[in-house]
């Protein structure tokens, strides 16, 4: 019997994805992942397989893995150099314990010279990576996640103004919640050598994005653009660090360093992450969350705490 390997199973997106797993994949067939016992504890509770594996421990990992025939690998919430050591020793672990295929979680026009998203340097050179060897894989190129700007939006309501670099550029939004539910039925299917765009059902501008917003929740929040020096001038007043090597304040609205967060402004702003497609329903047979709906339950769809060790 084959068997299904989730990592990270103890994080936002993970647990999400090990949910949906249990629906979609026979109990026996599936074996969870993470870096603590502590974060298997509930799925030990419910007879699934568990592992305790460490990123950073290529030899563990290739013996975890052994004997699977697929690996959900969700990408690191760091950047640099050591996200791209941690997917490689992920990747060679599946090469030496004769794994078939790997499902990555990348990031909308990922392959693209002229995306100025330093997010998207380290999915380019993971997908690349992966490219290059004899494994299978599904790529999952995830839009932006809408929680992150609902959290912000909420955030900033008792400011009255949403301030970010994102001018008129255009982007799906996407629930976490769906980007996990897309990793779970990928894994599932029997999908080979593909790159899926998993984008919510609307582009729209982030002015429209505040609009929903104000009528969902009854605020004025205004949308004020902003240059990139005053993007980064704003999250340095927030205390967001520029780069995620840097000390995050807990239970911040803004889990992300301000590298990561400015630059994806700036490839929205200069239309590099307007893909749509409807990959998602193609996979999954449902439609996507839009975001109104999410903000008429946004209590549901916030960020969360940003933690070392889940996506």
């Amino acid at each position: 019997m084959y068997k299904y390997i989730f990592t990270g199973v103890d994080g936002n997106f993970g647990g999400k994805a090990a949910e949906i797993a249990l629906k979609v994949l026979d109990k026996s067939q599936l074996i969870f992942t993470a870096p603590t016992s502590k974060g298997l504890e509930k799925y030990q509770e419910q007879g699934i397989e568990t592992k305790t594996t460490d990123f950073n421990d290529p030899d563990g990992l290739a013996k975890a893995f052994m004997g699977a025939k697929k690996v959900l690998l969700i990408s690191m919430p760091f950047v640099g150099e050591k996200r791209r050591q941690a997917h490689k020793n992920v990747i060679d672990a599946c090469l030496a314990s004769g794994v078939k295929q790997i499902v990555y979680t990348s990031l909308v026009n990922a392959s693209d010279p002229t995306n100025p998203s330093i997010e998207k340097l380290d999915h380019a050179w993971t997908e690349s990576y992966i490219e290059n060897t004899d494994l299978d894989y599904i790529f999952l190129r995830n839009s932006q996640y809408a929680e992150a700007m609902i959290s912000n939006y909420f955030a900033m309501a008792k400011t009255g103004v949403l301030a970010n670099n994102q001018a008129d550029g255009k982007i799906a939004y996407i629930s976490r919640q769906d980007c996990a539910t897309a990793a779970a039925y990928a894994m599932a299917s029997d999908l080979e050598h593909s790159i899926l765009n998993i984008n919510g059902p609307e582009l729209m501008t982030i002015s429209d994005f505040v609009k929903i917003g104000n009528e969902v929740s009854g605020n004025n929040v205004k949308y004020q653009a902003v240059s990139d020096e005053e993007d980064y001038a704003i999250f340095d007043k927030m205390g967001v660090p520029r780069n995620t090597d840097g000390d995050f304040k807990k239970d911040s609205s803004a889990p992300f360093s301000s590298d990561g967060m400015v630059t994806f402004g700036k490839a929205i702003r200069e239309g590099k992450m307007n893909t749509y497609s409807d990959d998602y329903f193609k996979l999954t047979g449902q439609k996507a969350r839009t975001v109104k709906s999410m903000f008429e339950n946004s209590e549901e769809y916030q960020i969360g705490a940003r933690h070392s060790v889940d996506a």
